[in-house]
């Protein structure tokens, strides 16, 4: 076997931004000398004015001993619309060390779907670069269900005035997983809107993280951003890591943080319990609602039925 990865150019901890994120220890020796390299490059090229009715989908295969290098490119131009699914499965142990690239011109709008359901024993880092023109929109939602390791890792660039640019997710994890979310959204104009809203079920002794930095440049007046991190705790054993942060250098804006990590609250299981249901349902229904409420934001009807079914799914094994 040949060494494809070198430790010594992976991201350590010592890195402000990877300070909970040990990919070197989650790859481990096995990753280190894989037998085989995969690239793969997907560019979806909207021009101007072309309305995407149908959603396009589009699924990563992880193999076993493998390191893939998937590339996905989506160019929305002025005016263009589109839907793009984006599903991640496997088998077996590998890294899929992916790159991902959304520009969206001027009136240009994205929905933008993403379920991330890798093998248990694989890693996933999937870099996020996102540029938006005046009036833009995007409309993001990610579900984190596989992989022993993930970090979605989102850079948005807001260019111009008037866009708005919603970033959605839910981590379901168990057993040892490590999930990382780590957004910096930029605002470099005036009259834009941002939002984060994550929510997080950990289960066993899995371990969370949520990084979410507003950062506010001194022309970007107007500005309104949102960020908002809550965390549901299932056993004593797991881990909940936030560091949500505003950076800003406008004085005419409207930005909030907030993060919240605790385990459910007692007063509505009560009250659901004196009506009739037993534990397991009270149980059931409110942690249910509390993933809803991100997965309503999925603006696809059909997309969202789909993905309130896995999540139900995945709170019945782990409820039962």
């Amino acid at each position: 076997m040949v060494d494809i990865l070198d430790r010594k150019n992976l991201p350590t901890q010592k890195v402000e931004e990877w300070k909970y994120t040990n990919l070197s220890r989650a790859l481990g020796d096995d990753l280190q000398r894989v037998t085989q390299q995969s690239s793969q490059e997907i560019v979806i090229h909207k021009s101007s004015g072309q309305n995407g009715e149908q959603s396009e989908d589009i699924l990563w295969i992880g193999e076993d001993n493998t390191h893939h290098q998937p590339r996905l490119k989506i160019i929305l131009e002025e005016g263009a619309q589109a839907t793009i699914v984006e599903k991640h499965e496997g088998s077996g142990t590998y890294w899929k060390n992916m790159s991902t690239e959304i520009v969206l011109g001027k009136n240009a709008r994205l929905d933008h779907i993403r379920i991330q359901n890798d093998s248990v024993d694989a890693v996933q880092t999937n870099m996020v670069h996102i540029t938006m023109e005046r009036d833009s929109y995007l409309n993001s939602f990610s579900l984190n269900i596989g992989g022993k390791l993930t970090r979605h890792d989102i850079h948005a660039v807001l260019n111009g005035s008037g866009i708005e640019c919603s970033l959605n997710g839910v981590n379901l994890l168990k057993g040892s997983q490590h999930g990382d979310t780590t957004i910096l959204m930029e605002h470099l104009a005036p009259h834009c809107r941002s939002n984060q809203f994550y929510r997080s079920l950990l289960d066993d002794s899995a371990r969370g993280v949520f990084q979410g930095k507003v950062f506010v440049h001194k022309a970007a007046q107007k500005t309104d951003g949102y960020q908002l991190s809550n965390t549901l705790l299932l056993s004593q054993g797991a881990e909940m890591d936030t560091k949500p942060e505003l950076e800003i250098y406008a004085d005419d804006v409207k930005c909030s943080h907030g993060a919240t990590t605790g385990q459910l609250d007692e007063e509505p299981l009560f009250y659901l319990r004196s009506r009739g249901l037993n534990e397991s349902q009270a149980r059931m229904l409110l942690i249910q609602a509390f993933v809803d409420e991100v997965v309503d934001n999925v603006s696809c009807e059909t997309k969202q039925e789909q993905t309130k079914e896995m999540t139900e799914k995945w709170l019945m094994t782990q409820l039962r």
